[in-house]
């Protein structure tokens, strides 16, 4: 490679992936996403990268999906010439030893950095709400932290239901590991002697390092450590915390950033929000919108089944998109649906062993058709899982981040081998990430002037 990457991550569903590229971008650090792993043409068509990101679908993937969507990816991202790699995961590190295993992925992507031994674990991220504290992990919603295993969420998440708050605990479910803990009292110690009990605990060889993070300041700890130690051990996971600790390590040790000039984003007539979330953030903001005039459409899930998907329901949607009308067409609205139960059991019954990826498909497969007939400038996918598969199903092989419209949750602009897709905007939204008016925010979205 010829350009001089800082880090190089692998998100292992695509909101995720762009909550770290936003959280690189905002701090003025080039940033491109991609879709698969980037060659050196694809890479040195952009000016003054910085970063690099792979966006991917592990979360939604199970045992050998897992493993052979990661294989080849972490074979290329550990010998791309970053000084960082991450696995970045979801910062409210959902996950089972069943789907989306965050302990099979350590145990698969180790095998590309042989010479580590020990793997740092960051996944607090104060900029999202997110926080460890003496290996519990706690999460806001609603101006309300709440810990892991009675977030009301993310404690009944219809995939992963989190019921274990210690972050160590629920690792050991996936993986076989020792995890030594950096904690919240070790961490309020000067920097030099937060080394001292770090290089203590690596002389132990544990598996996984995990650090506490309640704060920008020890996180800037956090982070010195892992840039300190990533000739040794380059390879890290965690959330989207990572990259918010690195880019203060960066900034104070002097690794300018390749600040670009300011991108000139204008407002649009409408949009359409495609939804694969069961979440109650997104159902708030599914009635938000509907309420605000967007015309709301529930996909039935004998749809989701059926080979004949070109139905008068998405007729009826490219009528409205074709005049300048916005709107929201989604599988569920919040946890309670019961289409979340019918389609599980229509599933089932068809011998579909994976939902997410199946359903993600489909939706991705609609959302080409719907942007291709309506002509539609901008797009948003909501739901972690589904955004990747949409993306795939776009012709979408790259994305930059626009403008910041909510934490986590950026407008991006689309790099396609599709000349119809070239320069589209797109936003991909997490499941419990943006306010209740987010998906207007996104429509009315612009540049100040």
């Amino acid at each position: 490679m010829t350009q001089n990457l800082l880090l190089a991550f692998y998100g292992d569903d695509f909101t995720g992936s762009t909550d770290a590229m936003e959280a690189l971008t905002l701090k003025g650090y080039r940033t491109v996403l991609f879709l698969e792993p980037p060659t050196s043409e694809m890479i040195n068509q952009f000016e003054g990268l910085s970063c690099v990101g792979v966006a991917g679908t592990s979360r939604a993937k199970n045992g050998s999906g897992l493993v052979a969507e990661l294989r080849p990816i972490m074979e290329k991202l550990s010998d791309i010439g970053a000084k960082v790699v991450h696995y970045k995961t979801c910062s409210t590190f959902d996950s089972s030893p069943e789907t989306g295993s965050i302990g099979a992925a350590i145990k698969v992507t180790l095998d590309y950095f042989p010479q580590q031994s020990t793997v740092p674990l960051l996944v607090g991220a104060p900029a999202l709400g997110r926080f460890t504290l003496f290996g519990n992990h706690f999460a806001k919603m609603n101006e309300e932290v709440h810990r892991l295993d009675r977030h009301p969420v993310m404690s009944c998440h219809p995939v992963t239901p989190m019921d274990e708050a210690d972050l160590r605990l629920h690792l050991k479910k996936q993986i076989d590991a020792d995890i030594a803990l950096v904690n919240i009292l070790e961490l309020e110690r000067e920097i030099e002697e937060v080394r001292e009990v770090y290089n203590e605990k690596l002389k132990q060889k544990p598996d996984v390092i995990l650090f506490d993070v309640l704060d920008d300041e020890r996180l800037y700890k956090s982070g010195k450590l892992i840039w300190d130690n990533a000739e040794k051990n380059p390879y890290v996971v965690g959330s989207s915390g990572v990259e918010y600790a690195l880019t203060q390590v960066w900034e104070k040790e002097g690794f300018s950033a390749n600040r670009e000039e300011g991108k000139n984003v204008q407002a649009v007539e409408n949009i359409l929000v495609v939804s694969g979330s069961a979440s109650v953030v997104t159902e708030n903001q599914i009635r938000t919108a509907i309420n605000s005039g967007f015309h709301g459409f529930k996909i039935p899930p004998e749809l989701l089944v059926s080979k004949e998907w070109k139905t008068p329901l998405l007729d009826e949607v490219v009528e409205y998109l074709q005049k300048g009308e916005s709107v929201v067409l989604y599988t569920a609205l919040g946890p309670n649906d019961k289409n979340i139960s019918v389609t599980r059991n229509l599933l089932k019954e068809h011998g579909i062993t994976n939902p997410g990826e199946y359903i993600g498909n489909k939706l991705g497969i609609m959302t080409e058709y719907l942007t291709t007939m309506s002509s539609l400038k901008r797009v948003v996918i909501a739901g972690g899982d589904t955004s990747g598969f949409v993306a795939g199903a776009m012709g979408i092989y790259g994305l930059e981040m626009l403008l910041s419209v909510s934490p986590g949750a950026p407008l991006c602009k689309v790099y396609s081998d599709n000349r119809e897709k070239e320069g589209m905007e797109i936003a991909l939204k997490g499941g419990q990430f943006g306010s209740p008016d987010y998906f207007l925010k996104v429509r009315d979205a612009k540049t100040v002037e």
